[in-house]
């Protein structure tokens, strides 16, 4: 496309939503375009935003919606309107020729900002069962862009295109192993298990994890990010272990997926994601208070391709958890198939997907 377009791109609130957003605006930034980028004002989102420097951010408040009857409802729609206004504001200033929303409630009015402004809208939604959010978006949008074929029936009636989950460049090309090895502190030769809750819900997962990492054989270690809320009770159930490795953030994820040989996770989008791309065997535990159960859903994907093995979390203990783990590992013929498995499910250009299909979209009169 010969016009350069300037595209807003509202990714904020958890990491599952920022990453894919980033993505997207490098790929859009490469094709000579100008973005813009709306993250909330959460910790995460500074944390993970600083190290792009070269992409242009803005804060704006994140506005999560209460349950329906609750009392909460009202002040929450002063403030989803207050937001509204802010976001056709930043719309207009910018001269933004389409907004696309990553999700959640942070991209509902951006998007419907830019839909009553009368410019092009589009949100995408990584997950197999789409969340309500999207699902309410999506009727203010151009193009709806899927993460998972499953989610199309979702959306009925509303244009969508499967895009696949946009991941950083820095995930299609993963650093050396020896190099990630050494910033970690980490033996190269040994097996390596990352253990990567995601930025919500860790907190059974991390014990569980931190448990089971005792029970390993001695020539495998756990390289364990346990968020910055888990960090101190992870470490002192690790205390004094050589082979297990806790980190409360990490900006680094390249060089952990690098050095891994098995992941284990919640089932989160954009966490799959990366899994596939870097081709792992995975163990997943769904989140169990996820909306509409989405994370089972994800994992079902994953298991079904024989990709992963996945359980539920009130099914699962230390013991049993550390043995799945041992399995994988040991049996090659089963490691290589779920390892191919998982690169069969990703989807590297992705993030060229949806800028494919924006670009169309705006050469369309």
């Amino acid at each position: 496309m010969s016009k350069s377009l300037k595209v807003i791109i509202a990714c904020g609130g958890t990491g599952g939503h920022l990453f894919p957003g980033i993505a997207v605006a490098e790929a859009l930034k490469a094709r000579g375009h100008e973005v813009l980028l709306l993250i909330s004002q959460k910790k995460v989102d500074a944390e993970a935003s600083a190290k792009y420097g070269h992409l242009l951010f803005q804060t704006v408040p994140a506005v999560a919606k209460p349950a329906t009857l609750s009392p909460k409802m009202l002040p929450f729609l002063v403030k989803l309107w207050s937001s509204i206004r802010q976001c056709k504001g930043i719309v207009k200033a910018f001269g933004a020729d389409a907004v696309l929303g990553m999700g959640g409630f942070t991209s509902l009015p951006p998007v419907y900002a830019a839909h009553k402004l009368g410019r092009r809208t589009f949100v995408h939604d990584s997950n197999a069962r789409p969340g309500r959010a999207n699902v309410m978006t999506s009727r203010f949008c151009t193009q709806v862009f899927l993460g998972m074929e499953p989610a199309k029936a979702f959306f009925p009636g509303r244009e969508t295109v499967v895009t696949g989950t946009p991941v950083r460049p820095e995930i299609v090309n993963l650093p050396d192993r020896e190099e990630a090895a050494r910033m970690f502190g980490l033996d190269p030769s040994k097996s390596t298990v990352l253990v990567t809750g995601g930025s919500q819900g860790a907190r059974r997962l991390n014990e569980l994890s931190a448990e089971a990492a005792a029970l390993l054989p001695e020539d495998t270690q756990v390289l364990h990010i346990a968020g910055a809320l888990d960090f101190e009770r992870v470490s002192d159930i690790a205390k004094g272990r050589e082979r297990h490795k806790v980190l409360g953030f990490c900006d680094q994820m390249p060089a952990a997926l690098s050095i891994a040989d098995l992941v284990i996770a919640r089932s989160g989008a954009s966490s799959l994601t990366e899994i596939a791309m870097s081709g792992h065997p995975s163990i997943l535990v769904p989140y169990p208070y996820a909306a509409d159960d989405h994370q089972t859903r994800n994992g079902e994907v994953f298991a079904n391709a024989g990709a992963s093995e996945m359980v539920q979390e009130r099914d699962l203990d230390a013991e049993k958890l550390a043995s799945m783990a041992t399995s994988v590992l040991r049996d090659l013929p089963t490691y290589k198939r779920m390892a191919k498995a998982a690169r069969d499910l990703a989807v590297p250009d992705a993030a060229d997907r949806v800028c494919d299909a924006i670009e169309a979209s705006l050469a369309t009169p």
